[in-house]
């Protein structure tokens, strides 16, 4: 908007100005109609939070599966070392004997 006290506009002026202020009161107005509408505010907000949740799950999903595979692999890892300890002394009693 311009001074008061600056020169008298011209029509065109005036007109471009008037179009430029019913564009930000209609920003204004939007901007303030979607933080009155209380229902669709709560509508995203749980829309998120089922999002968050969602990932979360599926991250504490994939490092339970990770933690147990790794408690599966461990007997079995064990299985064969003693197999190894064994097949080693077994040698070494034959080479002695």
């Amino acid at each position: 908007m311009s001074a008061p006290d600056s020169t008298p506009q011209t029509a065109p002026e005036i007109q471009r100005e008037i179009e430029q202020t019913r564009e930000r009161l209609g920003r204004t107005v939007e901007e303030l109609a979607g933080k009155a509408d209380v229902k669709t505010r709560a509508q995203a907000k749980v829309a998120e939070v089922k999002a968050r949740a969602r990932v979360t799950a599926a991250e504490a999903s994939e490092r339970v599966r990770r933690n147990q595979a790794v408690r599966r692999d461990w007997p079995l890892a064990m299985v064969a070392a003693g197999m190894l300890v064994m097949g080693a002394a077994l040698a070494r009693r034959r080479r002695t004997t």
